[in-house]
């Protein structure tokens, strides 16, 4: 027998999600996706009939559910008393959404995007749509480049490794001297992440995963005139924008890149974590 399960708002990943779990076999219904034309839609009050629901990632902006694809809003408020305590809710980056929920109403909410499997997977597009993002802002090509990453964790790493690939000269930069060591051991130049003043005039592309003040006017100042910075860190991210403008710099905030350039891979991840928490739990998939 068919479980049910609805999508209920988010964008091109949940579409695409909607999409995977139909094919493996699931009752799926959708609301809020209509723009990216989402299958089976149906009525709000349907939707939220299903045993599992599916939320956006993230769940909420500013108080209304995240729903990109659709012109109407859903306050987040609205929406959860016409829950049932017996759903089990699934949604991304949901903070300190879950206790309030089951303080408050009696409701399960988990964190599909809060695991590592779906952090390091999620870390492969995000990487490629870092690399994309570049080669379409620069006039020159990857291979001969002098790149600097700035942080090696799961993204640091992935792209790292793949600016390499292309040709480029790769330096990392990391905080811990155990990082440091895995960048020298990879074959990469190292700099101490505190330390990157008196080195940035010589690159032509800055990638940042630190979500940390890293580059401010006096390190922007510091870059050539030609280096393009991209800012993968979390919001509100890493670069002074404001000061790169002013200074002619050319700084691009890069947030949510597998939802953008990967959206079915990126929503392969989702399916993947939530299959893995109905797994522990014991629950049928």
């Amino acid at each position: 027998m068919k479980r049910t399960i609805s999508v209920l708002g988010g964008d091109m990943r949940q579409v695409c999600l909607a999409g995977l779990l139909i094919e493996d076999g699931w009752d799926v219904m959708t609301w809020g996706l209509e723009q990216g034309v989402g299958p089976n839609q149906v009525p709000l009050n349907q939707v939220l009939a299903a045993e599992l629901l599916v939320l956006p990632l993230p769940v909420c902006r500013a108080g209304l559910l995240n729903l990109p694809l659709t012109d109407t809003a859903l306050s987040a408020e609205q929406l959860w008393p016409r829950l049932r305590y017996d759903q089990l809710l699934l949604g991304g980056m949901t903070g300190e959404l879950s206790a309030r929920l089951m303080a408050d109403f009696g409701l399960t909410l988990l964190d599909y995007y809060s695991r590592e499997e779906i952090q390091i997977t999620n870390a492969i597009p995000t990487a490629e749509g870092a690399i994309q993002l570049a080669m379409e802002a620069t006039d020159q090509t990857i291979h001969a480049s002098e790149c600097l990453v700035v942080g090696y964790g799961r993204i640091g790493k992935l792209l790292a490794e793949r600016l390499m690939a292309l040709g480029a000269s790769v330096t990392v930069s990391a905080r811990r001297y155990a990082d440091l060591a895995w960048i020298h051991a990879r074959g990469f130049r190292g700099l101490q992440t505190g330390s990157l003043t008196g080195e940035l005039d010589r690159f032509d592309l800055i990638f940042n995963t630190v979500p940390a003040p890293v580059l401010d006017a006096s390190g922007l100042r510091e870059t050539k005139e030609s280096c393009v910075i991209l800012d993968l860190a979390s919001a509100p991210g890493s670069v002074d924008l404001e000061a790169a403008k002013r200074l002619g710099r050319r700084a691009i905030p890069a947030l949510g890149l597998p939802g953008k350039v990967a959206p079915r891979s990126a929503a392969a991840a989702i399916r993947d974590s939530i299959y893995h928490i109905l797994e522990e739990r014991g629950e049928p998939i």
